[in-house]
């Protein structure tokens, strides 16, 4: 069998638990759109009234940290590359969700968690089956605001980078969480490769490569994840930033994260990008192996379900690590257990096949990537890190 046919099965398999339903087999074309530099649009629709009912008792987990949060959306535009999976396109377009700690009460409205043509191509692709009506997806409740005010300081950026056929709006209970406790959040939506991602001007592209993977397979996606992050860094601390409260990050503490192949995207990026101090993998496979120089001393982070204790790519890589680092494993969890994913799931009438519960998860992953990260970005002694926790009996910590 061909690598890049292996590599293929490989990332099915990874995608197929991620929800108990198969992918949708129907193709989805491609689309094209021409940039814009409006933001309104990218809000969607509000939920349809036989639906409010129901999306409005969906609401993420309350964000754990001191401050309130705000949360802007900044299109970018990669004008020296065209897009990897679309060429006929232009340039690559990323949307990026910057969640930063804001001063309370300065909030016009909650952020929306998707727009309602994001939420039907996520139902289209991954719950075919799914009876419920997008906007109870794309009603979901978040804790962000809109033109809410920063709070004075500089703090700490957090890059975040979502499973293969998810929108970045999946890993909003974290990135809310992240940046009440003191960090500003760049999340990132990387087009073609998700069910949906709407751009300024209403346009949604659809997956592109969702029903078949380009030529080597996800290692070539998580290659190219790690253009699209060392991108968003420039974009962000660059002498001409594009988001208007770049005062806020502070360039000498950044760190990266994401889920399946957003975390093997992560550690991809920092085996290129020295301005990544810290690194984590939420249970995806290193389809890009880390040098076998490592990392240049940096500490990461493994965060996966009991199934990575079998992945042979997870066993190189912890060898291969030469920095800080540890391999938490949490007992009950599958693959979409570190996101929202769960809830959504729920909401669309699938049967939960984890044993650990939405809430419980979502509590963990908190805990532990704040953790990491307090420690290694902001210097805070963090002993959840160092051993097993009563408190926590479904996480068995491995250290050097």
């Amino acid at each position: 069998m061909k690598r890049s046919r292996r590599l293929a099965m490989a990332a099915s398999a990874v995608l197929a638990c991620t929800l108990a339903l198969p992918i949708a087999s129907t193709s989805v074309a491609a689309a094209s759109a021409v940039p814009s530099s409006a933001s309104s649009a990218a809000s969607g629709a509000e939920p349809a009234s036989g639906s409010a009912s129901r999306s409005a008792s969906a609401v993420l987990p309350r964000p754990t940290g001191p401050h309130a949060v705000g949360r802007d959306t900044l299109h970018l535009v990669d004008t020296g590359r065209r897009d990897p999976w679309v060429p006929s396109a232009g340039p690559r377009q990323l949307m990026v969700s910057m969640y930063y700690p804001a001063r309370p009460g300065t909030g016009a409205a909650r952020a929306p968690y998707m727009t309602t043509e994001e939420a039907r191509l996520l139902l289209r692709l991954r719950a075919p089956e799914a009876t419920v009506a997008p906007e109870v997806i794309s009603g979901v409740r978040t804790w962000s605001h809109t033109d809410a005010r920063p709070l004075h300081g500089r703090y700490p950026l957090l890059v975040l980078s979502p499973g293969f056929t998810f929108p970045r709006a999946t890993l909003t209970g974290l990135a809310e969480d992240l940046a009440s406790r003191g960090y500003v959040v760049a999340l990132v939506d990387h087009p073609y490769e998700n069910a949906g991602t709407t751009l300024p001007d209403g346009t949604t592209l659809p997956c592109a490569i969702c029903d078949e993977l380009p030529e080597g397979g996800p290692a070539t996606v998580a290659a190219s994840r790690a253009v699209d992050l060392s991108f968003v860094l420039d974009r962000l601390t660059g002498r001409h930033p594009a988001w208007r409260y770049a005062r806020m990050i502070d360039p000498g503490r950044i760190g990266m994260g994401g889920h399946s192949i957003g975390g093997a995207a992560t550690a991809a990026t920092m085996a290129a990008d020295a301005r990544v101090r810290a690194g984590m993998n939420m249970d995806g496979t290193f389809f890009v192996p880390v040098p076998d120089s490592g990392l240049g001393g940096r500490p990461f982070l493994m965060l996966g379900a009991t199934d990575r204790t079998a992945d042979e790519t997870w066993d190189r890589t912890w060898a291969q690590l030469d920095g800080w680092k540890r391999w938490l494993t949490v007992s009950g969890a599958d693959h979409g257990s570190f996101t929202d994913v769960p809830l959504l799931a729920e909401l669309a009438g699938i049967p939960d096949s984890a044993p650990l519960p939405f809430e419980r998860g979502e509590t963990l992953t908190r805990a532990y990537v704040a953790a990491f990260f307090d420690r290694h970005l902001k210097g805070l002694d963090r002993p959840l890190l160092d051993g097993p926790s009563p408190a926590n009996p479904e996480v068995s910590v491995r250290v050097p």
